[in-house]
């Protein structure tokens, strides 16, 4: 298989995996303030929470491209830095530490052990740190384990030894901490099972014997090795251990979570057992026991032995655990525990990590759905909580007790502060443009139980709007205005109408001010604050100078009037209309001091731009003027040569609009000069200007709309960003991670004018026009590119469908061992039932009442364009049947009319697969798609899993046939079928005869159909057994798929099996060919393979940006959006691969991973480039970044310019 492709695809991420496996809390910056860092996919996210505004603001985002299993914050003792301790699939221990100067990950130490892979006997899988530093022990699930003694050299650096074995066959570990010891020799605890017996025993009665054991292993720090110290067994359903507080803070040992228990253990201490509370409620499971997923610990300052647990059942309940110590004769507390207690806390959605951070607040990383950030309002010290004592309950694991009830309840302790975005797990998602905007939207739907979700994603920055407020007229623009260069805040309001000016004062209202000075009759062309105090209007009649109450006035020469103008601090240019340009300059007074000669220009002048005065000068150098000849000159504003001409540049427009803004640079490293061009046709170009020659490089140009552009220069959180105007609002800003210049549609409505504005209430907001209203709004967030709208589904969606006219679309639901609706109505109708006294409870925030073997299934209809933030209608189904496929048909029979076809399945067990029967149900669209009416159902023997729509009638996937059915009055109609797949058929896709297969383990099958003998013969069949779980036709030779393992690929059907399955009406001679190696006659070409560590739930062919290519989009399971962008030249494609060559030598992944390897984990990476590898350039250093554009032949500007418009034109 060779790696050279006759296709090249671009892979990118639009949206990086939103599923935290893992978040630690630490002082990563050195600083007092605690900080959390995220493990998703491959991301490496480092938050900072803010506990003033009540936000967590992400600080840096970094792609390690390698698996995370398992990370560890660590102190060494007596400093005051949290490192980050890495274990991955790498085979290798990697130290970082978080840099705050240069906002970037730097790895301290790289340190391999074993293979690369996830495996099972390679470490990596568990990782604890002992609480003072010194040392951590990594360890895999079975056998090896492996410890590091960390420690510093005489420079203070962090060193680290070679790795001390604690290996012992024939074990299983099941979680694993380090126990907190004070300074005595650090000691790690391990859950193990020894499944030697078990091995070797036929008869499988040994397996029930397994004890769970509880072992300490020692690092003697003298001796430099490793000990098993102490072990005993514990309770066998036992799954997770928690560390107790040691030392000078607490008892030290361990509590060890199992099935409805938790017990405290310690070598040298007794044992206490306390259950965790069942909860009490008319659809609750009397008998159902919990086990803890997830907790925390929390030491409170002040007293010794004040700390308390957070543990979190399956349904989200939270138990506040807490451990009396016995006390002395003066009242301290001792080491010796007296008893352990739990009580209900609050319920919070299902975390896989909890962080509680010293400033009262609550991280809650949910395992699905959004993540959650609570403020505690009280630690549940003083309510009425039923508190259970150890006391009352033996600490043997296998004597009887009673079993504790709570009535779950609203927050009370804890306060929900801030919701934020994630789309995990994310099933199913479409491209349409529903709004009528330029670009499309992408709709997902994603979310689990009752907390699942249908979201709109748009491309665009998130707006807050402020004000908006109706004028007397129509504005043409408006101005703000500060009376003094030493002023906090704006004072004025500038608004231009066609025949006046208004002046408004801010305030505490905003009202007219009528002695300001301004000319009111004539509309305005420029305001400005000029010098300290003076206040400068432009008008078409002339100038006004307005000082200490003094107004000076420069009139226009006669028979000419203003048309463009500019002012800056000290500086003010102007255009008459006969093409002449006046300027002035700001004498050491404050007065106006007009220069002698007019420049002459070709032309009328359409705009002019000078550009702030740099920090130390006396002047900006240069000002830009733009004719409608289109053309933009530069002229230079020096003492020594002003207004000569510095250079021209040539536009394919006229230009309607000009700024010169000095912004970050991410080639530079520092800041440069650029200017900024809105041409007449819609099209914004930014080019660099020279500040020392004036010359015009590097254009980069972009599209944001039919109407002509006007830019602003704005701030948003102290940045300098320009504000493009088109026929919708554009922000142009330095990337707030990467630095490079990223151009974002804002999602507000359209401005024709906007400025800067600064008051008590909005520090950082600009005000725009748009019609006759005022706006004035802030943007808060630069880095989210994509902006969310969701609406709260029932239960887990399956599918989701656009209907092909309307803007309507539809979600199937199901959920496992959940209750149905009309079961638990009855359940609340039995009064008597055995505990039917608690009052129902919200399900987004409790879930749903489970039952097992029971389905809750539903179909949803959904308008995504309405205000109200719900569905339209909710179909529930009945029968134990649950949702599995859907797809809309538009029947010939029926005269075209669309369809919703939904199959089901009745009493299924998803794990070994089981069902009694499937059906398939239509339903029929009334109302515009508003309403969905049933018609009939249809029984078949197996859940048919894939629908599609083939020529008019419906085509089903059912086990290992395919189907082809019409639509009768009582129940669907059998027309062809066949068995084409080896296994079970998850999807299928048409295009013409054409058919495609995707079997769950088998691969691709092609299928042909054949009308004139109604036969179904496969003819291509795939080389390899791919999982397959979602393809899509990428033309009518090739698919492009995902397989469960994290791969896509796009396969090919040879042209001479292609051509000759169309060519013959009867397909006899494809029926008697002889099949190859048990399958079709000919095999699938790979064109293209590539790791993404995603299992892709959907894929599909769409443009997502105006006027844009075909993309390849692929959602995946874990919240990520991708796409893949073919390239069109062969020289951008060896452009591109030489590029990602060097960055694999330059910039080697963070955790010791090598890329190439990485990216082809199954299957060597084959016609696919690494977009997200390439895109870190503009992140490295600049020594490194000059030395690949010389290998190159590019200058650096050129190869940013690249990588950017690759992302620009084809996707956000």
């Amino acid at each position: 298989m060779a790696t050279t492709s006759n296709m090249f695809l671009y892979s990118l991420t639009v949206q990086p995996p939103t599923n935290i496996t893992q978040a630690v809390l630490g002082q990563f910056s050195g600083t007092k303030e605690q900080q959390i860092i995220t493990a998703a996919g491959p991301r490496l996210t480092l938050l900072r929470p803010d506990p003033t505004q009540g936000k967590v603001i992400t600080l840096l985002s970094h792609n390690i491209f390698g698996i995370i299993r398992a990370m560890a914050a660590f102190r060494l003792a007596g400093s005051n830095k949290d490192y980050l301790i890495l274990a991955t699939d790498s085979g290798r221990i990697t130290i970082i530490e978080y840099l705050p100067a240069q906002n970037k990950f730097q790895r301290l130490h790289l340190e391999t052990f074993g293979k690369s892979g996830v495996r099972r006997v390679i470490p990596g899988q568990y990782l604890a740190c002992d609480p003072k530093g010194r040392a951590c022990l990594i360890a895999s699930v079975e056998k090896n384990k492996l410890v590091y003694v960390l420690n510093r050299n005489a420079q203070a650096e962090l060193t680290i030894s070679s790795p001390l074995e604690a290996h012992k066959p024939g074990i299983h570990v099941l979680s694993m901490v380090a126990l907190d010891v004070g300074y005595a020799n650090p000691v790690f605890a391990a859950l193990e099972t020894d499944y030697t017996e078990a091995d070797q025993d036929p008869t499988g009665h040994a397996v029930d014997e397994v004890e769970t054991q509880l072992v300490y292993y020692e690092l003697d720090l003298g001796l430099n090795h490793v000990v098993r110290r102490w072990s005993d067994p514990v309770d066998p359903t036992a799954s997770l251990l928690f560390q107790v507080p040691g030392g000078n803070d607490g008892p030290s040992g361990v509590l060890v979570c199992g099935e409805e228990n938790i017990t405290y253990r310690h070598s040298n201490q007794e044992a206490f057992r306390i259950p965790i509370p069942r909860r009490r409620g008319a659809t609750e499971d009397p008998s159902r026991k919990r086990n803890i997923v997830a907790g925390v610990m929390h030491k409170l300052k002040g007293s010794a032995g004040a700390f308390f647990f957070l543990l979190q059942t399956e349904d989200g309940d939270l138990f506040k655990v807490t451990i009396d110590m016995a006390e002395d004769q003066e009242g301290n507390p001792t080491g010796e525990v007296k008893r352990l207690k739990i009580k209900y806390f609050d319920t919070v959605p299902v975390a896989s990590s909890l962080c509680i951070l010293k400033s009262g607040f609550l991280y809650v990383a949910s395992q699905f759905g959004n993540y959650h950030f609570y403020q505690f309002e009280k630690l549940g010290d003083d309510d009425d909580e039923l508190e259970v004592s150890s006391d009352d309950y033996s600490p043997d694991p296998k004597a009887s007790y009673d079993a504790v009830y709570f009535h779950p309840r609203p927050l009370d302790n804890l306060a929900l502060v801030e919701s934020i975005d994630s789309m995990n797990p994310l099933l199913d998602c479409k491209v349409a443009n529903l709004t009528g905007e330029d670009a499309p939207q992408i709709y997902t739907v994603s979310g689990s139980g009752a907390r699942s979700t249908f979201r709109m994603l748009k491309h665009g920055l998130e707006v807050n709007e402020i004000v908006a407020s109706e004028l007397p007229g129509i504005p043409s623009a408006v101005w703000t205005l500060k009376l003094n260069r030493g002023d906090q805040y704006d004072a004025y309001i500038v608004l231009s109408f066609t025949n006046g000016t208004l002046v408004l004062s801010i305030g505490e209202t905003v009202e007219e001010v009528n002695d300001s000075g301004f000319l009111t009759s004539a509309p305005t062309l420029a305001a400005q604050l000029l010098g300290e105090d003076g206040l400068l209007q432009v008008h078409p009649k002339g100038i006004r100078h307005i000082r200490n109450g003094q107004v000076n006035e420069w009139p226009a020469p006669q028979h000419r009037s203003i048309v463009a103008a500019t002012t800056n601090q000290h500086q003010v240019a102007v255009a008459l209309s006969s093409g002449e340009i006046v300027y002035f300059e700001m004498d050491a007074d404050g007065s106006l001091a007009e220069y002698d000669e007019k420049k002459e220009m070709f032309g009328t002048v359409t705009c002019l731009s000078l550009g702030d005065v740099p920090e130390g000068r006396l002047r900006s150098s240069f000002l830009v003027v733009g004719c409608d000849d289109s053309t933009v000159r530069v002229l230079s504003l020096d003492p020594e040569s002003t207004l000569e001409s510095k250079s021209v540049q040539a536009l394919t427009a006229p230009p309607t609009s000009l700024a010169i803004i000095a912004m970050e640079d991410s080639s530079s490293g520092g800041s440069t000069l650029y200017l900024h061009i809105g041409l007449h046709s819609g099209v914004y170009l930014r080019t660099v200007l020279d500040e020392v020659t004036g010359e015009l490089t590097d254009t980069r140009q972009k599209f944001l709309g039919p109407k002509p552009v006007k830019l602003f220069q704005v701030t948003v959180q102290g940045r300098t960003c320009v504000l493009g105007l088109s026929s919708r609002p554009w922000l142009g800003y330095a990337d707030p991670i990467s630095k490079s210049f990223a151009l974002t549609p804002l999602n507000y409505v359209d401005l024709e004018w906007g400025w800067n504005f600064s008051s008590e209430q909005c520090e950082e907001g600009v005000v725009g026009i748009q019609g006759q209203s005022l706006r004035i709004f802030a943007m808060e967030k630069l880095g989210d590119t994509l902006t969310q709208k969701s609406i709260p589904l029932t239960y887990t969606p399956r599918r989701l469908l656009k209907h092909p006219d309307y803007p309507m679309f539809y979600t199937i639901e199901a959920d496992n061992n959940t209750l149905p609706p009309e079961l638990r109505a009855q359940l609340i109708a039995d009064q008597g039932a055995v505990n039917g006294d608690a009052q129902t409870l919200p399900p987004a925030e409790f879930g749903h009442p489970k039952g097992k073997g029971r389905w809750a299934s539903c179909i949803n209809v959904i308008d995504p364009l309405s205000e109200e933030q719900r569905t339209l209608q909710t179909v529930d189904l009945d029968n134990n049947e649950a949702a599995v496929s859907a797809a809309i048909v538009s029947f010939t029979s029926q005269d075209d009319e669309s369809f919703l076809v939904v199959g089901t399945g009745k009493d299924m067990v998803v794990n070994p697969r089981q069902f009694a029967e499937g059906y398939i149900r239509i339903y029929r669209f009334n109302e515009e798609g508003r309403e969905l009416q049933f018609i009939h159902k249809t029984k078949v023997e197996e859940p048919p899993v894939a629908l599609a729509s083939f020529q008019g009638k419906l085509l089903a996937g059912i086990g290992k046939m395919v189907r082809i059915y019409d639509l009768g009055l009582r129940q669907m109609l059998r027309k062809a079928q066949a068995e084409v797949a080896p296994q079970l058929i998850v999807s299928l896709n048409t295009q013409g005869n054409r058919i495609i297969v995707g079997d769950v383990q088998q691969g691709v099958i092609y299928v042909v159909y054949k009308p004139a003998t109604n036969k179904l013969i496969p003819f291509v069949d795939d080389t390899i057994a791919r999982w397959t779980t979602c393809t899509t036709m990428v033309d009518y030779e090739s698919v492009a798929g995902g397989d469960k393992f994290g791969n896509m690929f796009i396969v090919r059907t040879p042209e001479k099996a292609s051509q000759e399955a169309d060519e013959e009406q009867a397909g006899l001679h494809l029926m008697h060919t002889r099949d190859y190696l048990h399958g079709t006659p000919h095999r699938l070409n790979l064109v293209s393979h590539f790791y993404c560590q995603d299992v892709p739930t959907s894929i599909a062919k769409a443009s997502l940006v105006v006027g844009g290519q075909e993309v390849l989009l692929w959602s995946g399971i874990s919240g990520t959006v991708g796409v893949f962008i073919p390239f069109v030249t062969r020289e951008d494609a060896d452009f591109f691969q030489t590029l990602e060559q060097h960055m694999r030598t330059e910039d080697p992944p963070l955790a010791g991973r090598d890329h190439l390897i990485y990216r082809g984990y199954y299957a060597p990476v084959k016609g696919v480039i690494d977009g997200d590898l390439c895109e870190r350039f503009t992140l490295l250093p600049n020594d490194k970044k000059q030395m690949i554009a010389g290998e190159l032949d590019r200058s650096v500007r050129e190869i940013e310019r690249k990588i950017s418009d690759v992302r620009t034109r084809s996707a956000f």
